[in-house]
């Protein structure tokens, strides 16, 4: 997926020999969380709103060089790297260089989120499917072969928690419903955190448990 034709300049990079009250003024008028700081077409680094408001109003920019963020994304870097490099700076404005290190302009967070709505994973019809296994237990290559071996089409995939050496993955599978699919997943040693359609095995299992109840209560 090519990504360069979003790559923006609608707003002028910060000069190093800027006042801070300038700076100040120019986040005013945005609602971006950093602003990309440039000297001779090269990026120094992201001076971030809530930095720059803490500094004395009357100094450059340039007296505050070390506080600058030092985050950007190149110009091949692909559409899911660029979108972790959002999330890794907590930022919603990504700088963007060449090959030679000099600054081409930005991503816009809002662009970049957008591109997944165009992603099978959101556009094919398929049910999603939640499930966790130990890190060091499950591989992507096993999780495909699960899907498969039900006759399922695995549209994407994506590491959506990590806690307690435990790895949740979300799926989503077309071309079958998600019960058998669960109920495979399971006699894998998976556990199923959620499906959307209707899983069967979890409303058996309430059947019996409540069959249970009213015969301990006879």
């Amino acid at each position: 997926m090519n990504i360069l034709s979003y790559i923006n300049n609608d707003i002028v990079p910060i000069s190093p020999n800027l006042t801070v009250n300038m700076v100040c003024e120019t986040f005013d008028g945005h609602t971006f969380t950093h602003m990309p700081v440039v000297e001779d077409g090269y990026l120094l680094g992201n001076i971030s709103e809530d930095d720059i408001k803490g500094c004395d109003e009357e100094k450059l920019v340039k007296d505050y060089q070390y506080a600058l963020d030092a985050f950007f994304v190149r110009k091949d870097t692909n559409w899911i790297d660029v979108l972790e490099a959002f999330a890794q700076n907590n930022a919603n404005i990504m700088p963007v260089i060449d090959d030679d290190n000099v600054y081409v302009g930005y991503y816009e967070l809002i662009d970049i989120v957008g591109l997944f709505k165009e992603t099978p994973f959101l556009n094919e019809p398929g049910g999603i499917l939640i499930i966790e296994k130990g890190s060091q237990d499950y591989s992507f290559s096993e999780i495909s072969q699960i899907v498969e071996s039900d006759n399922g089409k695995l549209l994407g995939a994506f590491i959506s928690e990590i806690r307690d050496e435990v790895t949740q993955i979300t799926l989503k599978v077309g071309n079958i419903g998600l019960n058998t699919v669960m109920q495979t997943f399971r006699r894998y040693n998976y556990n199923v955190v959620s499906g959307n359609d209707d899983d069967i095995y979890l409303e058996d299992l309430k059947e019996r448990s409540n069959y249970l109840k009213k015969f301990l209560n006879i």
